[in-house]
Parts: C-alpha cells; structure tokens; sequence
C-alpha cells in the first residue's frame, strides 16, 4: 500500500526535483543552480513528496518551495511528475504548505501563475486566493503572471 509523505528536500532530490520541474510547459524551469542557491537561502522552505510502499520511494513525485518573512510568504515554484497528477498531490502539497506556515504565524500567502496554467490557477482558487494584478509578459518575455494572494 502506498502512503504519501511529504519531507524537506534534501541536495540528493534536486536532480529528480529539476526533472519534474522541467516536465511543466507552463514556465521555464529552475536550473540545477537556482535549486542549489534556494535549497540554501535561510528565508526557503524546500519540500518534497514521496510515496512510501513505492518502488522508487526515495524518488520525489513532487515538489514546493516558498519564503516565509515575517507574516508573508510567497510561494516560489510547485510541481507534481505529470505521471502522478490528477491524484491530490497538489492539493496536499499546498495544504502542507498553508499549515506549515500558519504555525508560523504566516498571514498573507502570495504567488504568480502563468495566465496559461489554468490547473494551477483553479488550484489556487480552491485555497481561497485571489487576483491581485498582473505581470506583463513575466513568463520567457511572452506570458502575463497573474498576481494572486490569500489573507487569513
């Protein structure tokens, strides 16, 4: 039986992390680099999931990472293994995520998302965030990032 858990990413996850980074069409994904730099910044928060009872258990199927300043925080890349979507991932994955930071004492959630990934929009909406303005062409010069926060 396979149970979800979610851990904080170590340096052996980035490659696997990158990967399932890289299988998202809707931005450019982060380099090794940028991974290495953000899994070292003190103000990030890396984190993976995994399945345990699973062949490859210590691969990770999905991944979120964020800042945490004071009573902010901004979520700063998401992804789940386009094998494993459509499961829950994300949602538990951002549930993970709000929890964490709310026993931080976290008030205001921000993030930016392509105008083009309507499944993570309509993810974030669910988690009662909403459209606060947009980036012009964000996204490689082309696409608009919609702005989008949630208060508790």
């Amino acid at each position: 039986m396979e149970t979800l858990f979610i851990e904080k990413m170590s340096q052996q996850d980035i490659d696997e992390v990158q990967t399932v980074d890289s299988s998202s069409s809707y931005h450019s994904p982060w380099s090794k680099k940028v991974w290495l730099e953000e899994s070292r910044n003190p103000l990030s928060h890396c984190f993976v999931a995994k399945k345990r009872g699973q062949e490859d258990s210590d691969k990770p199927i999905g991944f979120i990472c964020f800042r945490i300043l004071g009573e902010e925080s901004e979520l700063l890349n998401m992804g789940v293994h386009p094998k494993e979507r459509l499961k829950g991932i994300g949602k538990k994955l951002m549930n993970f995520y709000i929890h964490y930071c709310q026993e931080k004492g976290v008030k205001s959630f921000f993030l930016e998302v392509s105008v083009k990934n309507l499944p993570a929009f309509h993810l974030y909406q669910t988690f009662q965030y909403q459209i606060i303005g947009t980036r012009k062409k964000f996204y490689s010069g082309e696409v608009d990032a919609l702005l989008m926060r949630r208060s508790d």
